[in-house]
């Protein structure tokens, strides 16, 4: 049992943070507040440290609210998982087309009220509410919990007006989702990467792809990304460009698990390679600016930092 202050100020959320809890069991749980009481809740703690486990997962993303009802959320509720990795795309800042099987509320958000709302509104729907009742979420996020194809601080708006943007996205996606209250944004930026170990079996780095990564090279004059030939694009190959950021890189590198079987890459986007169009012909092989392919570079140093290090 405990007591937690709702906030005005952080949209009355509450990041409850029980401690003394056994490792590897389950445990039930529920909310009251001013005379009302919660649907009771499920989750798990991840095993000991050295303890033999197994690990029972779905990975979900790009639920786009206004492209359809959600069967996946209502089969993942009824399975016995241990964990949902949930790697982007939450929510969609879209205003939906008159056509859509269930409208978003709302046009483009870009203010704090804005992204609340449709956090609100995805939040409502009963099947996704059964799935975060059903186990613990390890939560990333993509571009459009704040704006499509944005890179660090450039989304398509002058400087302070999408850093105000991404700081209110950021805001309603601490508020929304099953962070800790260390994680709460401080200043404009959110420490989004992570890891979490799942007994002697796995080791699960958390991604962020999008707070500290350089722009996408050779953008068109409207959009952020496109796919092109890669020698039309000579940046595409610089080898300081980076999708993590500097930091972000080392701090992967510093943490991967040699004694652990696996190594689980939380992360939002296509790692493999990307082209529509045969490498041998007179344009080459072609390249989706905005997913691993556009920072070649920095997907060899991943790859090759892990190679490196002997992972299994």
């Amino acid at each position: 049992r405990g007591s937690e202050e709702a906030e005005s100020a952080w949209a009355h959320s509450v990041h409850a943070e029980p401690s003394g809890l056994a490792p590897g069991r389950g445990y039930f749980y529920r909310f009251q507040a001013l005379g009302q009481q919660s649907p009771v809740g499920r989750t798990r703690t991840a095993p000991a440290p050295d303890a033999a486990a197994t690990l029972s997962f779905a990975i979900a993303s790009c639920q786009r609210f206004d492209h359809g009802h959600w069967a996946a959320w209502r089969h993942a509720a009824a399975q016995p998982l241990d964990l949902v990795l949930f790697l982007g795309d939450y929510i969609y800042e879209y205003p939906s087309l008159p056509n859509a099987l269930r409208a978003h509320e709302g046009g483009l958000c870009r203010s704090l009220a804005d992204y609340r709302a449709r956090y609100a509104q995805y939040k409502r729907d009963p099947a996704l509410q059964a799935a975060h009742a059903a186990c613990p979420w390890a939560v990333v996020w993509d571009d459009h919990e704040v704006a499509n194809d944005y890179a660090a601080l450039e989304g398509g708006l002058p400087l302070a007006d999408f850093a105000a943007q991404r700081a209110a996205a950021y805001q309603a996606f601490w508020e929304h989702q099953p962070l800790g209250r260390a994680q709460r944004p401080q200043g404009r930026g959110l420490r989004l990467h992570d890891r979490l170990d799942w007994g002697a079996l796995a080791r699960i780095h958390l991604l962020d792809l999008r707070q500290y990564r350089d722009p996408q090279a050779c953008q068109p004059p409207v959009g952020r990304s496109r796919v092109l030939p890669l020698k039309d694009c000579p940046a595409l190959l610089e080898p300081q460009r980076s999708l993590l950021g500097a930091a972000q890189e080392r701090w992967l590198a510093d943490g991967w698990d040699r004694e652990r079987p696996w190594n689980l890459l939380a992360q939002t986007t296509l790692m493999a390679r990307f082209t529509s169009t045969d490498p041998a012909s007179d344009t080459g092989p072609s390249v989706w600016t905005d997913g691993w392919d556009g920072h070649g570079p920095a997907r060899r140093r991943l790859l090759q930092g892990a190679h490196e290090r002997g992972l299994k």
